[in-house]
C-alpha cells in the first residue's frame, strides 16, 4: 500500500467491522486489559514495528529489513503480557496511562491474502502515553497495516504491522501495545 490505492466504501459492511474492531482494541489497551487483548488475535498473529531509517529520495527504502524495534508471534505477545501481570515488570510501575487515538480508517480487498474472510485495513494512531506527574508526556505517531479475520460472527487481528513516522523514537521504552 506504498502507493494510493482506492478503499472500500465507509459505508461497505467490512469497513464498519473494522473500524468498530479498532475502537474497541483500543479502548482495550487503554484499559490494561491485557487478556482480553490477546484475545482479540489469532492464534498465527505476526505483530512487527520495523526500526524506521532516513535515506535519501531514490534509495527505495525507509525502513531496516533486517531490525525491528517488535517482531513478535503469538508466544511472544502471550509471554509479554504474562510478564505485565507480574511485580517484574518494573517498566511499567506505574503504570503508563495512554490514549490511543485511532483515525483515518481505510479498509481495502484481501487481494488473495486468505480469501473473503480477510479484510486490510490502515489506520493512523496517535498514541498519547504519561508515565507519571513529572515526566513529560510522551507521543508515537504510527500507521498501522492490519489484516484482520473473520471467524463466523468473530473478527480477529492476523497481522499488524506498525511503521512509526521518527527514525528516533521520543519514549523511554516500548513495554506498551501499538
Amino acid at each position: 500500500m506504498n502507493a494510493y490505492e482506492p478503499s472500500l466504501p465507509f459505508d461497505d459492511a467490512r469497513h464498519l467491522a473494522a473500524h468498530r474492531f479498532l475502537v474497541e482494541e483500543a479502548a482495550i489497551l487503554d484499559a490494561g486489559d491485557w487478556a482480553r487483548w490477546l484475545g482479540l488475535l489469532t492464534e498465527d498473529i505476526r505483530y512487527v514495528m520495523p526500526v524506521r531509517v532516513t535515506t535519501v529520495h531514490d534509495t527505495g527504502y525507509d525502513a531496516r529489513a533486517d531490525m525491528a524495534h517488535f517482531d513478535e508471534d503469538r508466544y511472544a505477545l502471550e509471554k509479554r503480557v504474562q510478564r505485565l501481570l507480574t511485580d517484574h515488570a518494573w517498566t511499567e510501575d506505574p503504570p503508563s496511562r495512554t490514549r490511543h487515538l485511532v483515525t483515518n480508517v481505510r479498509t481495502f480487498d484481501s487481494d488473495g491474502d486468505g480469501g473473503a474472510d480477510h479484510v486490510r485495513v490502515e489506520s493512523s494512531l496517535l498514541l498519547f502515553r504519561s508515565r507519571g506527574d513529572d515526566r513529560p508526556a510522551e507521543y508515537v505517531c504510527a500507521v498501522r497495516r492490519d489484516v484482520l479475520r473473520r471467524s463466523g460472527a468473530t473478527v480477529r487481528l492476523a497481522a499488524r504491522h506498525i511503521t512509526v513516522e521518527e527514525s528516533v523514537l521520543r519514549t523511554q521504552n516500548l513495554a506498551i501495545f501499538l
